[in-house]
């Protein structure tokens, strides 16, 4: 209860403002600035002095935000050089440097916690000025009220007002739409001030009219708030209907001003428009007998004025008065200044405005002729304060218009009595001060007990200083008092005070508002936080009359006793005692217990006499004059700390009861422990793994008094109710009461006897013995008997409390880990009841289908593997989830490892029989299409998630391929295609189509997310996906649609469709569509594989460009007829590439067989044997002659000296012709190769060369045996070859006598060999 400063908002994007605002000096070095010693050391003794001299003062309390170390540039003292305002509902911010202004406005967000906060971000930054060389020099940002009923005290808009060098004042919205400017003196702005309206205090009180003042260096010109309401509003309506109509003519309406020139002073700098004042009737005559002698009269009416207070220099402080209305004064003195004068200080409509009512063509010709400016009037000044060596610098109005904080050059603060024209105190040592007042009501508690309660509330008025010097924020009370808080806090602030609220309010509109505004805002440049000053009522009251005062300052004693940890438990009880005994006022009382009672460092012995002592001393009061409700927290406080006490001695008694009447009913549980006893030896294994927690969570760690107090309520019939917090904290609360009971350590019945004697419901109870049940699993399990006995012995006792058994219990919450007792507790007891008994039968099955299949969830996963925590599982999830959970939760566990390492064969036999166990239990839920259709799905997940992971794609399509039911796998194969691949796909499809070529890993990771291996297999796999779903979509007709059942014992599962019945809900697919993307998938696998230049999209024509990533359900426009010559040679030269580098790859001991780093089959990669077979099948779809294929395959394989493959491939050629010839010119390589170009050239080859007929000898040079992949072929393959190619031509070929020729060539070259 004492001054703190908090933080309201933040500001967003700071060093975006910083460096718009300073843009012009972003690279020019920040200068510091330093004051030597001897400039401040004069003034620093008197400040220390002064500071620790008071009789009240309290210690500083420093921010408990440490701010790191900025760089210079953030360090400076930026703000300080700039305009900076703050709207009073703290929603605008303003801050302007020269020409340029960032507005800032108030958004709400979540933070991490959940909890909404505000802050202020950029939302409109521009320049201002218009005319050349003016800069900002004051702004004030003035909220204007709604006019709406159902508005309670929200302002409808904002306006910012803005005072320029040149003398103009311009008025913006929010997002920076100039609304009017105005010219009414052409002499730069000094400060803009705004005084909206008050609601009076007190009856007889002036009301205040609302004005807006400007400032000049010689006059001020005030504008009437309601007209200037008025005119702001019909301009705003005005802008928008403009813009919504597109066109820029506006009639600005008249706004009325007066103007005054400010005399008999040399220098102001500041002012502050007190408002109207009214003499008393003693200073009326003062006045008029000083000025007029004996003989002067006095007029019965005192006139009304407006006072104006000016700071600045000759003299320091000056006093203006203007008489109200035409009427002439009654003061004489009044009359001699301003009676002259009067009639031409004028409501007069303003002049000079600019961007209305004119066109574009004509804005430039006014503004360079400058609005007419209207001449003020003389205003002398009344009185002042001289000092010819003090310049004023700033002055603070009080919200109460009687006292005024002045700053001045000499480091002062001086308080102002603005009714007397008198300094009535002074602060030294605050150079550079910026000042806030603050205006704190009293609060409603402290008066309704009061004779005089319709009284109105009092108000206790502080002055905030901000000393940017020191870094110090001090609040002093007033007029004389003490100085109530000081924090320390940055050197860089700015303090903002509006001194203002919402303007457009009157005594009728006001009616039951709430305004919600901040009197004084510290804004820090550094952190962006924006702060505020919370000052309690009674911090300005004297210590000695205040007894509020007293209580807080034992309350704060009190505090600073709990918060140590040295002090002896009985000098803690003594000193908390007599604080807490003195403490008169029964809110603070109420508090101090409260506060006592949370403490973790008092014992219970201490916490019991303490209470017990109030409660005495509050029995022996006058009942009347004893709060009720303290009574009652101290009554039910009592009572919690001996039941506290009370369990606390059950735990620690040595001697334990038995209950020998329990073993007829107990007769089940071994028979029912021996046969679950192996699961649960297996689960018990699972679940003792090591784990890392801290001591406080530890469930065997004692809960402390305050904990079990926190947690527990009295309500009014004296009976005690358990508070539902956090799982943790009822646990503990669980442990406390019942963990000592179940392990045998404490005396179950008198346990319970104790509770039921508290008046603690017997629900909660037995709510807290489950949770205790299920949290301690792992204790339980190291000795099942004897828990269970005890568990039985308290079900059996809280059964038997009153109210403690309703119509059903839930078993959703049960864990697994009861399944052996459940069956022989309530067979026992409702054996009668067969509904009720089968339901317990049904929940006991239920249970033990858990218990196998959370224990195969624990397993752990391989070594080398990553795996996270093991799922859990319970009845209510699968209940609530359906059966499918388990699919899930089992397909989860498949997906988390790799294959079992050699050496841990019985660790893989235990899974299987539990796994094997499982699916006995779930057999239609587990069942293997099923099972594999989850699989392959949590499979594809787990790749989308990364898909640089190939084998998991590959074994989703690996288990897709296992699901015998065609209808699942028409339904998960486009539900993977539509979900997880199609997007992937098409990238992969444009960016080859982009690149024209198989593109490199940097592409395929920018496109499709993956690199070039990982699209290479991912292609292949959408092949294999699509070739399942053409062959499901042919099957489907032929088989009926399985129907889905689920385990009698999980009937009443509910929860979203499972994966199979939304697969089945699948619409069928169109199948030319499919077949026209698996065969594009084909050839970009193609591509990728053996990276081929291809443009993919391009071997098609409109039609089947248009058909691609089409949804697969849908009909589309197909190819048909027969292609374009050009675009099947095209499709035919990428064929014939694909298989002369399949040949190449074949022979290429470079290349693995397989092209995947996961397990896939041998055939996979760039060697697999169905890549001819693939492109003959591509051929016949893409209209291209099969024959061609084959023979260019023919020589190829001739080429790489694959002869016996070649062979086989000739079979199939039907253009036997065509085949030899293109043989024959390969057979001539060889032998060029053999006779010529070897280097092994023996005599008798080059002898047989020269017998050789001369048409053959010459056909031989001119063959080129470079073309050969593999040139050096055995005499007997190439002998083979001739032989070949004699019994494929036939006898009338132009070419047959060559081939006899080389037969006869070959046979010679071979026998000489």
């Amino acid at each position: 209860m004492s001054c703190s400063l908090l933080e309201f908002c933040r500001l967003q994007e700071l060093k975006t403002v910083r460096d718009y605002l300073f843009q012009s000096q972003k690279n020019e070095p920040v200068e510091e600035k330093n004051q030597t010693e001897n400039d401040v050391s004069w003034e620093t003794s008197e400040w220390e002095s002064a500071w620790d001299s008071g009789e009240n003062k309290e210690e500083e309390t420093t921010s408990a935000t440490k701010v790191e170390e900025e760089p210079t540039e953030q360090r400076a003292p930026w703000l300080q050089d700039c305009v900076v305002s703050l709207s009073p509902c703290s929603d605008l911010l303003v801050v302007a440097r020269e020409q340029k202004a960032v507005f800032l406005s108030a958004k709400w967000r979540t933070d991490d916690g959940g909890r909404e906060e505000m802050t202020l971000a950029v939302s409109w930054t521009g320049t201002l000025s218009t005319d050349e060389g003016e800069c900002v020099s004051s702004s004030i940002c003035i909220p204007l009220a709604s006019q709406k009923r159902s508005s309670t005290g929200r302002p409808d808009w904002t306006c910012v007002v803005v005072g320029f060098t040149s003398g103009y004042v311009r008025f913006y919205t929010e997002n920076g739409v100039l609304l009017l400017a105005q010219l009414l003196h052409e002499d730069p702005v000094l400060r803009l001030k705004c005084r909206t309206y008050e609601i009076p205090r007190h009856p007889g009180v002036t009301e205040q009219h609302e004005e807006l003042s400007i400032l000049y260096p010689a006059s001020m010109v005030t504008i009437d708030g309601f007209s200037l309401f008025q005119s702001l509003r019909a301009c705003k309506n005005q802008v928008a209907r403009a813009a919504a109509a597109g066109s820029d003519v506006i009639q600005p309406p008249p706004l009325a001003y007066k103007k005054w020139g400010l005399q008999d002073m040399d220098a102001i700098v500041d002012h502050c428009s007190v408002g109207v004042m009214t003499l008393c009737v003693f200073d009326q005559m003062k006045n008029a007998s000083i000025l007029g002698g004996f003989h002067a009269s006095v007029k019965g009416n005192p006139p009304a004025m407006s006072q104006y207070v000016t700071v600045g220099g000759g003299p320091y402080t000056g006093f203006y008065c203007a008489v109200e209305g035409s009427s002439q004064p009654l003061l004489s003195h009044v009359a001699l200044a301003v009676a002259s004068k009067l009639t031409s200080a004028l409501f007069s409509a303003a002049s000079g405005w600019l961007g209305w009512n004119k066109h574009k063509n004509e804005e430039e010709a006014v503004q360079k002729q400058k609005p007419k400016v209207e001449p003020a009037t003389p205003l002398t000044i009344r009185f002042g304060l001289p000092d010819s060596r003090r310049h004023g610098e700033s002055i603070c109005l009080s919200p109460c218009n009687t006292l005024a904080g002045v700053t001045d050059d000499f480091g002062r603060v001086s308080l102002l009595d603005l009714a007397r024209g008198v300094a009535i105190r002074m602060w030294k040592g605050y150079r550079d001060a910026q000042l806030g007042w603050l205006q704190v009501p009293e609060e409603r508690v402290d008066r309704e007990s009061s004779p005089s309660a319709s009284h109105p509330r009092r108000h206790a008025l502080f002055l905030v200083i901000y000393a940017p010097r020191r870094g110090i924020l001090e609040v002093w009370g007033m007029q004389h008092g003490p100085r109530v808080g000081a924090f320390t806090v940055g050197k860089h602030c700015r303090l903002l005070y509006a001194g203002y609220r919402l303007m457009g309010v009157n005594s009728v509109t006001s009616k039951g508002w709430q305004l919600h505004t901040q009197q004084v805002c510290l804004l820090d440049p550094i952190t962006g936080a924006l702060r505020t000053v919370n000052i309690p009522f009674h911090l300005a009251l004297s210590d000695k009359k205040s007894e509020r005062a007293k209580d807080m300052h034992l309350l704060k004693k009190l505090t600073t006793l709990l918060r140590s940890r040295e002090v002896e438990p009985d000098i803690l009880e003594s000193e908390a005692k007599s604080a807490l005994l003195d403490i008169k006022h029964p809110a603070i009382k109420k508090q101090a217990l409260e506060s006592l009672l949370s403490n973790k460092n008092a014992p219970v012995s201490c916490l019991a006499n303490i209470t017990s002592a109030l409660y005495d001393t509050l029995k022996q009061q006058d009942p009347d004059e004893v709060d009720p409700a303290l009574q009652q927290l101290c009554s039910s406080q009592l009572k919690l700390l001996q039941l506290y006490s009370d369990i606390q001695q059950l735990h620690s008694a040595a001697d334990t009861e038995t209950c020998p009447g329990n073993e007829e009913s107990l007769e089940g549980i071994e028979e029912e422990l021996s046969r679950v006893g192996p699961t649960l030896q297996r689960y018990a294994q699972l679940t003792t793994r090591p784990s890392v927690s801290f001591a406080q969570d530890s469930p065997n760690s004692l809960l402390p008094a305050q904990a079990f107090l926190s947690q527990m309520e009295c309500t009014k019939g004296e009976e005690l109710r358990v508070i539902r917090g956090s799982e943790t904290q009822w646990n503990q609360l669980g442990n406390f009461m019942f963990w000592g009971c179940l392990c045998g350590k404490s005396p179950l019945h008198k346990m319970c006897d104790t509770l039921q004697q508290a008046g603690i419901s017997p629900q909660q109870l037995l709510s807290l013995l489950l949770s205790v049940w299920l949290q301690r699993e792992k204790e339980v399990l190291q000795k099942p008997e004897e828990t269970v006995k005890n568990l039985h012995t308290l079900l059996i006792a809280l059964s038997n409390m009153k109210g403690a058994v309703e119509d059903s219990w839930d078993p959703q919450s049960i864990s697994p880990c009861i399944t052996s007792r459940a069956d022989s507790k309530f067979q026992s007891e409702w054996e009668a009841v067969s509904l009720e008994l089968e339901q317990w039968l049904v929940c006991v099955h239920q249970l033990e289908d858990v218990l196998v299949l959370q224990t195969l969830l624990l397993v752990p996963p391989p070594q080398g593997t990553t795996g996270g925590a093991a799922p859990q599982c319970s009845i209510k999830t699968l209940l609530e989830g359906g059966t499918e959970e388990a699919d899930e939760k089992l397909e989860q566990k498949s997906g988390e490892g790799k294959e079992p390492e050699e050496g841990n064969q019985e660790d893989t036999d235990r899974t299987a029989e539990l796994l094997v166990a499982v699916c006995q239990r779930f057999p239609h839920s587990l069942s293997p299409d099923l099972l594999s259709a989850h699989c392959c799905w949590e499979y594809v997940v787990q790749w989308n998630k990364d898909p640089e992971e190939g084998q998991y794609l590959w074994c989703a399509v690996e288990h897709l391929k296992l699901v015998s039911s065609p209808h699942i796998q028409l339904g998960i194969s486009a539900m993977m295609w539509s979900t997880f691949i199609v997007k992937r796909f098409s990238a992969a499809a444009y960016l080859m189509e982009k690149v024209g070529k198989a593109p490199k890993d940097r592409l395929c990771r920018r496109d499709v997310g993956m690199g070039d291996k990982a699209v290479t297999s991912f292609l292949g796999c959408c092949v294999q996906l699509l070739q399942i779903l053409m062959e499901a979509d042919s099957a489907v007709e032929e088989v009926s649609a399985p129907e889905l059942s689920m385990e009698e014992a999980w009937c009443g599962a509910e929860g979203p469709a499972s994966l199979a019945e939304m697969a089945l809900e699948q619409r069928g697919v169109h199948y030319p569509l499919v077949q026209h993307h698996c065969l594009v998938a084909s050839l970009l696998h193609a591509a990728m594989t053996f990276s081929l230049k291809v443009k993919p999209l391009s071997l098609f024509d409109s039609k089947g460009k248009n058909a691609f990533f089409r949804d697969l359900t849908t009909i589309q426009l197909m190819p048909s007829g027969d292609m374009d010559p050009g675009l099947v040679s095209i499709r035919q030269e990428f064929l014939l590439r694909v298989l002369t580098a399949w040949v190449q790859a074949i022979n290429d001991p470079s290349i693995p067989a397989s092209g995947n780093t996961f397990p896939s089959p041998p055939s996979n990669g760039p060697k697999a044997d169905w890549w001819p077979s693939l492109c003959l099948e591509l051929g016949s779809l893409l209209q291209v002659n099969p024959d061609i294929l084959r023979r260019h395959l023919v020589c190829e394989l001739y080429s790489q000296g694959l002869d016996p493959r070649a062979e086989e491939v000739m079979l199939e050629v039907e253009d036997k012709d065509v085949l030899g010839s293109q043989l024959l010119v390969l057979t001539g390589q060889r032998l060029s190769y053999c006779l010529l170009h070897s280097q092994s050239q023996t005599q008798p080859a080059m002898e047989l060369l020269a017998r050789l007929p001369p048409t053959l000898c010459t056909w031989i040079k001119a063959m080129d045996p470079s073309e050969l992949r593999c040139p050096l072929v055995p005499l007997s393959q190439t002998s083979r070859l001739v032989g070949r190619l004699v019994e494929i031509l036939p006898e009338n070929h132009a070419q047959y006598i060559l081939a006899l020729h080389l037969l006869e060539a070959v046979e010679a070259l071979s026998a000489e060999g």
